[in-house]
């Protein structure tokens, strides 16, 4: 980048009257890391950059610290930490004063924590010492807290699944507070969670857009029992997280092939190469370079591990990718409404799949050194040419039963991180047992993430983070907007429809 136009760039971020100074600060460090030039690129990846097939998602030419980072705060109640000169909370007040302060200490690409922890299981014990109202007064101010100071809709708690106190309180005071921030998911198992609790969370999902439900079976048996929901819906170990996460443009990769052979066999094995080696050569510098790993209290403790560490290989725009090799141009004709279409992105998927898990990593020490698939939501500047991973595009979309027979399909080749959305009709509220039978048997059916909202909703999920739509309103009339993802969705409403995706019909499940 010319001097000039960096010049030219501060100035836009400083003089923008939508950015709030938080906003403008972490606008200017990004546009630092953008500057930066200290690993060396081959002329191939440039290129593919350039072209827009490799996107590096952000994080700078030299990441300097891990994109996600999910701490074990287990820890941090059992035994405090010595860097933050804090002692194990004897109080549910202590506690939820500890977790706040190291939140405001953990780092990741958004410069906010993207993982807060199993809050249900970190907080219960504490919970049950209390008389109801007060630990209900208590969280509220907690996550009043967290909303208003990590203005970050990619910060993500967990609940475990089980119908403990504090997640009844989390439920009821999510409905309450009407809270774009923390983004909230919990961990299904038909095992450990009752339909009773289901209603409950599914009240909440459709009012505020959240809690989404994770398959923790499938979870489970990929990560162990201490795995972590971050961000959007990244699947992480707890104790380590995800390096760097790039992305491949799937249809842009696609206009390079001559048929959907030469894609599978050349094209695409090509490009994941050039991903590959940039993905190692960013993890290399972050472990070998940056001082993260060598001096940051979270590692020093034993907040995590390197080992547990992977790096998150991205995609974006299989649908698109699909209809352009088979020649499909009306969207609502091809991925997700045909059948060779979807066939086709099964193969696609397979030869990724496989050219992702045969590469070796020097580190992952933990996951055989190997890196794990992501299907990444996309960014505001993809467009209409990239849906989120291996999403059908919006407004394209089946009936409800036909979409999620669509996403088992594909939902069991991202390890690191798959879902999709549903904007359900007003009517749906007066039904949640139609709705425990539908999460039930898309779970049981090998659907990783589900995730819901009412069509009315001020509170809506974009991509996979939450906005508030009266936030976006702000931005449209020029005035600034706490949260910073609300021009994140701002743009995805603009230029890629995001909130317009097909809304379910009262009885479409039945059907």
């Amino acid at each position: 980048m010319e001097e000039g136009l960096f010049m030219k760039e501060v100035l836009d971020i400083i003089t923008n009257e939508t950015l709030t100074y938080s906003q403008q600060l972490l606008a200017l460090a990004r546009l630092a890391e953008s500057f930066d030039h200290t690993i060396e690129l081959s002329d191939e990846l440039v290129k593919a950059k350039n072209e827009g097939i490799i996107c590096d998602l952000n994080e700078g030419n030299a990441p300097y610290r891990p994109r996600y980072i999910c701490p074990r705060y287990q820890l941090l109640l059992d035994k405090g930490s010595k860097f933050l000169q804090l002692d194990a909370p004897k109080d549910l007040y202590e506690a939820l004063n500890s977790l706040l302060i190291m939140y405001r200490h953990v780092p990741s690409i958004t410069s906010y924590p993207v993982y807060l922890g199993t809050l249900d299981e970190l907080l219960e014990p504490f919970v049950v010492k209390e008389p109801y109202e007060m630990a209900k007064k208590a969280i509220g101010l907690f996550l009043l807290n967290i909303d208003r100071t990590l203005c970050d809709s990619f910060v993500h708690a967990d609940l475990s699944g089980k119908d403990t106190v504090t997640a009844r309180i989390i439920l009821e005071l999510t409905i309450e507070m009407q809270l774009a921030i923390p983004n909230l998911t919990v961990k299904y198992d038909p095992e450990r969670t009752s339909d009773e609790f289901m209603k409950l969370c599914i009240d909440c999902m459709l009012k505020t857009a959240k809690p989404s439900f994770a398959n923790d079976k499938m979870f489970t048996k990929e990560w162990g029992k201490d795995y972590a929901i971050a961000s959007c819906y990244n699947g992480l170990r707890e104790g380590g997280g995800g390096f760097t996460l790039p992305r491949l443009r799937m249809y842009e990769c696609s206009l390079k092939a001559k048929d959907a052979d030469d894609f599978i066999d050349n094209v695409l094995p090509y490009y994941a190469s050039l991903m590959l080696k940039m993905m190692d050569d960013r993890i290399e510098f972050i472990v070998e370079k940056s001082s993260f790993f060598k001096s940051n209290f979270l590692v020093t403790e034993g907040f995590v591990d390197l080992d547990n560490f992977t790096g998150m290989f991205g995609m974006v725009g299989l649908a698109e990718c699909c209809n352009h090799l088979l020649g499909i141009s009306d969207p609502s004709k091809g991925y997700g409404n045909n059948e060779e279409a979807d066939k086709l992105g099964v193969r696609i998927m397979e030869k990724l799949h496989g050219i992702v898990g045969a590469h070796e990593s020097k580190y992952a020490a933990n996951f055989g050194h190997h890196y794990r698939l992501h299907a990444q939501v996309g960014i505001d500047s993809d467009g209409r040419e990239n849906s989120p991973g291996a999403r059908i595009p919006v407004g394209s979309e089946p009936v409800m039963p036909k979409q999620i027979m669509h996403s088992c399909l594909f939902h069991k080749y991202f390890e690191t991180g798959i879902g999709d959305i549903f904007k359900f009709e007003e009517t749906w509220v007066n039904t949640p047992d139609a709705l425990i039978d539908i999460i039930k048997g898309a779970i049981k059916n090998g659907m990783r993430y589900f995730s819901g909202y009412l069509e009315n909703n001020d509170v809506v999920r974009v991509t996979g983070y939450l906005v508030k739509k009266s936030e976006l309103a702000k931005l449209d009339a020029g005035k600034q907007s706490l949260n910073n993802v609300s021009v994140f969705g701002q743009g995805a409403r603009d230029c890629s429809n995001a909130l317009d995706r097909r809304i379910v019909g009262k009885n479409e499940g039945t059907n």
